[in-house]
């Protein structure tokens, strides 16, 4: 997006990637469906990352969710919102959009260097980069940093440029998983009978490290080591905190948010006669086996024979979760590059005419299309102020009579 916006502005520009080819961790993003963005009113969007909303605000604001829409539509793909108010090209595919979009960044003049890797700086405006030849060195008037966060290594992301600004005295935060699964101890029984097992609709309370009850309804999926999906990924900011500070998090499962804990109890006293409680629990509650699992894991089996505090735990089950599961399986990652180092062009204050953008940003934001939106927006952002950097540059140039 910056190098689109670049050429736009009509400069050369060059693009180094240090894997084989463009846009891999897009086109993973898109493999079940590309969500581009989200439709939901501008206040409520900018609302969704956290303690950097500040931070970002500019750039969302300057590209936000129609103008990505008009954006593909430029590139012959239409969209739709789906009824979660998520935004999808018609075809929910990420490759059609890619290739359009490289083929129009190439049309522009933009010239692509692959399996160039960059190392850091040699000098001011000159940049070290490793290739299958050996290391070479490039200048440039400016330069977009866009080096991703610390998920899914094998696509790019493999945060190795964190050490090189580390040692530059450069504020950072540690990367962490988002997005994320997490680990529980679940019972060799319950593991190998119910892993990959959905739990369809579900509500999940947690009481956050800010005093705050959150609850939400969704979906998510029994592991072999604990619990991830939608549902889990919505919390993985609050439940990495409350691990962080307690060395755990207790989370409450609704096993049957569209029935309240009354009547719940007035089922489970109507009598199940000679039916297993099992039995009983999926034809009265509809329950299915992967819940009635759920509830053997959290009771003794004297317990599961009190209906008061049965029907309880079916509405209130506590699930202890001990660790987020390794950063590398995470769908994004949280820390990175400080906002502090940054001017509000997102031009690095200690290397002036290098601009950051995307995931290395210390940033988090839900699955929504809002990670994309912001790689988008704080691109477009770096690409537009680069423009304007250039044109005064070159203007004060002229004006001394220098060579352009």
């Amino acid at each position: 997006m910056a190098a689109e916006r670049l050429a736009l502005g009509g400069f050369d520009v060059e693009v180094f990637d240090a894997m084989p080819s463009a846009g891999r961790k897009f086109l993973l993003a898109g493999k079940s469906g590309m969500n581009l963005t989200h439709a939901e009113n501008l206040e409520s969007f900018l609302g969704r990352f956290g303690h950097a909303s500040p931070s970002l605000e500019r750039a969302l604001k300057l590209f936000p969710p129609a103008a990505i829409r008009d954006w593909a539509q430029g590139l012959g793909v239409e969209t739709f919102v789906g009824s979660s108010g998520r935004v999808f090209p018609t075809d929910m595919k990420a490759a059609p959009l890619l290739r359009a979009w490289l083929h129009r960044l190439r049309q522009s003049g933009v010239r692509f260097f692959m399996r160039h890797r960059w190392l850091g700086f040699s000098q001011y405006r000159t940049y070290r980069f490793q290739t299958a030849d050996g290391e070479i060195e490039k200048e440039a008037a400016i330069a977009v940093l866009a080096l991703g966060g610390a998920s899914w290594a094998r696509l790019g992301s493999d945060g190795r440029w964190f050490d090189y600004f580390d040692r530059s005295q450069i504020t950072l935060h540690p990367f962490k998983p988002s997005n994320c699964g997490f680990e529980c101890k679940w019972s060799e029984h319950f593991s190998s009978k119910f892993s990959g097992s959905p739990l369809t609709k579900v509500g999940l309370q947690i009481r956050t490290v800010k005093e705050h009850d959150e609850y939400r309804i969704g979906q998510f999926v029994v592991s072999e080591h604990g619990v991830e999906g939608s549902l889990i990924y919505a919390f993985s900011a609050d439940i990495r905190d409350l691990i962080e500070r307690d060395g755990k998090a207790t989370i409450e499962l609704d096993l049957t948010p569209d029935r309240s804990e009354e009547r719940i109890l007035s089922e489970l006293n109507s009598g199940r006669g000679a039916r297993s409680w099992s039995s009983f629990l999926r034809s009265k509650l509809s329950l299915h086996p992967v819940h009635i699992g759920l509830l053997y894991e959290a009771l003794e089996k004297d317990q599961m024979q009190d209906v008061e505090v049965l029907a309880s735990t079916i509405k209130r089950l506590p699930l202890i979760l001990d660790r987020a599961r390794p950063i590398d399986e995470a769908i994004s990652s949280a820390g990175g590059l400080c906002f502090s180092e940054l001017d509000s062009d997102l031009m690095m204050k200690h290397f002036p005419s290098v601009y950051c953008a995307g995931e290395m940003l210390d940033w988090e934001a839900p699955t929504g299309g809002y990670l994309l939106s912001a790689c988008l927006a704080t691109g477009y952002l770096a690409g537009e102020a680069g423009c304007a950097f250039l044109q005064n540059s070159f203007a004060g140039m002229m004006n001394e009579g220098q060579d352009v």
